[in-house]
């Protein structure tokens, strides 16, 4: 291959940040973006940010907080840029830090458990719902605690790992 193939190959491996997801995973991140962008302008910007925080409880999100988020992207947050950038988090990613951080976003003071109706509410309300067997299930699988807490740090061990962290 002549070397100036080769480099049109390299830039096209990572232009085309559709084809590092399956179809259904984009159709997500676009069920996300949409849900997100709360104008419906195609763009997520300082106030779809807000109002989405408030959507999930977090009222008091500070300007600084959502400056940075918008800081991360390379200018205005369409659906390209939105998908890119989840790409980018993801490569190298770690399945249980992905899946410890998705919690984290309804854990602002990182005290690793929410509780059962919090995240009962938040499963059966937004995006992609579960249906009231589903919760059964999970509660089933993986019991709060007599207060109602849902310890996630060790749920997403056992996600990870399969077995109890306290079981090893």
């Amino acid at each position: 291959m002549s070397p100036k193939k080769a480099k049109k190959r390299a830039e096209g491996a990572n232009s085309n940040v559709f084809s590092m997801f399956e179809q259904a995973q984009i159709q997500e991140f676009k069920e996300a973006f949409t849900i997100m962008d709360q104008n419906r302008d195609g763009f997520i910007d300082k106030s779809d940010l807000r109002d989405t925080f408030a959507a999930l409880g977090r009222v008091n999100v500070k300007q600084e907080e959502i400056d940075e988020m918008l800081k991360e992207a390379p200018g205005p947050v369409n659906f390209t840029v939105f998908l890119t950038m989840f790409g980018e988090k993801l490569k190298g990613a770690d399945p249980e830090e992905t899946i410890l951080n998705a919690f984290k976003v309804f854990d602002p003071d990182a005290t690793g458990i929410l509780k059962k109706d919090y995240v009962t509410d938040m499963l059966t309300t937004q995006a992609d719902r579960f249906s009231p067997e589903e919760m059964e299930q999970m509660f089933l699988a993986f019991p709060p605690d007599v207060a109602g807490n849902l310890d996630y740090k060790n749920l997403v061990y056992i996600i990870t790992h399969g077995e109890d962290k306290d079981q090893e």
